[in-house]
């Protein structure tokens, strides 16, 4: 089991303060301060956190109904954890405020509008600053202050002099097993998973360690007697020698010291921010810069500034399988592909130059997740789609993600759709006088596309007279039947009549069986039947002359198994040869045309 050696609880006593606005007269006070990875805690002793987990900070008796609490992640590096956010836990009432990265204050899901003129919420005065955001709580004579600038917290008691309170979290001074002190309710499932990551081979951690030392020199002497140096350099050294000192990290842990000296002494410690190369004052870094879950902010060394990168963890997927985003998502006509923004920003990509193979379908960026979408619907707009087939009767939609700034293509979007078998029996019944018809006939078909499929029974060639319940059709009149599809597109899909056949029951497995199509062509034994349009759009039609079996006075039944089939490079129309045919085999009888009046049902 892995333990982390932390300081939990301790009974103290105050140590007189200087007369400041905060520590006045008798007063005492305490600090404690976690900046980074790092929690230096009110007896100066350091805690590092290596997970990304929550835990108390500072629990005191002196203010019994409010809890600090802090949550830690990873920022560039997986080994490396950073305060992340701070939470400010009320029992009564029961109010949770969320003090968050880039100044953001929460209070549930209420996003506060804060400025430097404090805020009375439940009890806590809430102020915001370009320095970064105050919180102060009181109980009787105990004051709790707690700033954050969003990425160093410190906690400032001042109380009366002579009381001794206990103090619990990472801010007192016991160890306890980490897990007996982590706040499951505010951390993610596995937190407590620790990564490892390749070194820093450009770091110099002698140059890091002197520059941590300047905390040391003469420009903080003033601060020496209150708050002793050490602990903050001990810190600096170690997280600069193995993270790079970017993102403000250079100056963070003499920031941080600066500020607690500042709690106990009007010395300004002038020169020490030129000497370390820190200009522009205590203004918080990446203030009003607010990034996703999966985002820290941190330094554009593109373009200057700051901007969001994506976390060295959740980036570490992408990155290992060399991808910028997820994989394409296929809906029936709809494709999409979602790639992350930070990644994007790390090759100096910005979303708006990315296009699909139409340039005017752009990428859109989530406002929250920061994370960007191209996607298309082929029926409204394909977006320059292109469509292929493979070996495997699959339909293959493709597009792809284009930078227009260098008509470099980023990602492949492709979909495949499986063309569907159309394997549907179309009965027709025959009989001497009697029975009732149906000229027609409907499928609705559901699965990777929505379509319809009728069939319908014509007496003219031009297809215009329907066969109805009413129809008198005579042996050996020739009949016109039409298989047309509808809510396909014609340009891409064409409907194959594969084979139709006669049969004496309404299984098509029948023993006695009559074929009228056989590969897309007319029976070549038959020089009734003609077939047209085959192949070549969304319909088909074909006809032969009306027949019953020799000996057979029930229904014939007629089966018809047809295909799609894409258009796109590929000639769909079966080859027929015109000539290779023959009269009707010996199974079917053909009589005069006056001799009998059928009349036609249809059955599925």
């Amino acid at each position: 089991m892995l333990y982390l050696l932390l300081y939990l609880t301790t009974v103290f006593h105050f140590s007189t303060c200087s007369s400041m606005e905060l520590c006045q007269g008798d007063n005492q006070c305490i600090i404690c301060t976690a900046t980074g990875p790092t929690v230096i805690d009110v007896h100066g002793q350091l805690n590092s956190v290596r997970d990304r987990c929550a835990y108390t900070l500072m629990k005191t008796t002196s203010l019994p109904d409010f809890q600090v609490h802090a949550t830690f992640q990873e920022r560039r590096r997986k080994d490396v954890s950073f305060l992340d956010r701070v939470i400010l836990q009320l029992d009564k009432p029961a109010v949770q405020i969320n003090l968050e990265q880039g100044g953001r204050v929460q209070l549930g899901d209420l996003i506060m509008m804060l400025n430097d003129t404090a805020q009375l919420v439940h009890g806590v005065e809430l102020s915001k600053d370009q320095t970064g955001v105050t919180a102060k709580v009181s109980h009787l004579n105990t004051t709790m202050t707690v700033f954050f600038n969003g990425y160093t917290v410190q906690i400032h008691i001042k109380g009366p002099s002579g009381q001794v309170p206990s103090v619990y979290g990472l801010c007192g001074n016991s160890s306890q097993p980490l897990n007996e002190v982590r706040l499951s309710e505010h951390s993610a499932s596995g937190c407590e998973t620790q990564y490892e990551d390749t070194a820093n081979s450009t770091i110099n951690c002698n140059d890091m360690t002197e520059r941590c030392n300047l905390l040391k020199e003469a420009f903080f002497t003033a601060c020496h007697t209150h708050i002793d140096p050490q602990p903050y350099a001990t810190a600096c050294a170690n997280t600069l020698c193995k993270y790079s000192a970017v993102d403000s990290l250079n100056c963070q842990f003499l920031e941080a010291y600066a500020r607690a000296c500042s709690l106990y002494s009007n010395d300004t410690m002038e020169g020490w921010r030129s000497k370390a190369s820190c200009s522009g004052g205590p203004q918080a870094y990446c203030q009003d810069r607010f990034c996703s879950a999966h985002e820290f902010c941190g330094e554009n060394s593109i373009s200057g500034g700051t901007r969001c990168h994506c976390r060295a963890i959740f980036a570490s997927t992408y990155r290992s399988q060399n991808t910028l985003g997820d994989g394409v998502v296929c809906n029936k006509s709809s494709l999409s592909v979602t790639l992350v923004g930070c990644l994007l920003q790390d090759k100096g990509i910005h979303y708006s130059d990315l296009h699909l193979y139409d340039n005017t379908c752009r990428g859109q960026m989530d406002n929250v997740t920061h994370m960007v979408t191209l996607s298309f619907d082929t029926k409204i707009n394909p977006c320059g789609m292109m469509i292929r087939m493979n070996n495997k009767s699959q339909i293959i939609n493709k597009n792809g993600v284009i930078l227009e700034t260098t008509k470099e293509q980023l990602a492949d979007i492709t979909c495949p759709f499986i063309i569907p078998d159309i394997d549907i029996d179309f009965s027709v019944g025959i009989k001497i006088i009697g029975g009732t018809n149906n000229g027609s006939y409907e499928y609705v078909i559901t699965g990777v596309w929505n379509y319809t499929l009728t069939m319908k029974a014509y007496t003219d060639p031009g297809r215009t007279q329907t066969v109805t319940s009413n129809t008198e059709l005579k042996l050996n009149q020739k009949v016109w039947y039409e298989l047309k599809t509808g809510g396909l597109d014609d340009k891409e899909i064409a409907l194959v009549t594969h084979s139709c056949f006669a049969t004496d029951d309404p299984t098509a497995n029948s023993s006695l069986r009559y074929d009228l199509i056989i590969n897309g062509c007319a029976n070549p034994a038959d020089q009734t039947v003609t077939v047209q349009s085959n192949g070549e759009g969304t319909y088909n039609y074909f006809s032969f002359n009306m027949f019953q079996f020799s000996g057979k006075q029930g229904n014939v039944y007629l089966h018809c198994k047809l295909n799609l089939c894409l258009k796109q490079n590929k000639t769909c129309a079966p080859s027929c040869s015109p000539n290779a045919r023959t009269r009707r085999a010996a199974t079917s009888e053909h009589e005069d045309e006056n001799s009998a009046i059928i009349i036609m049902a249809w059955s599925a």
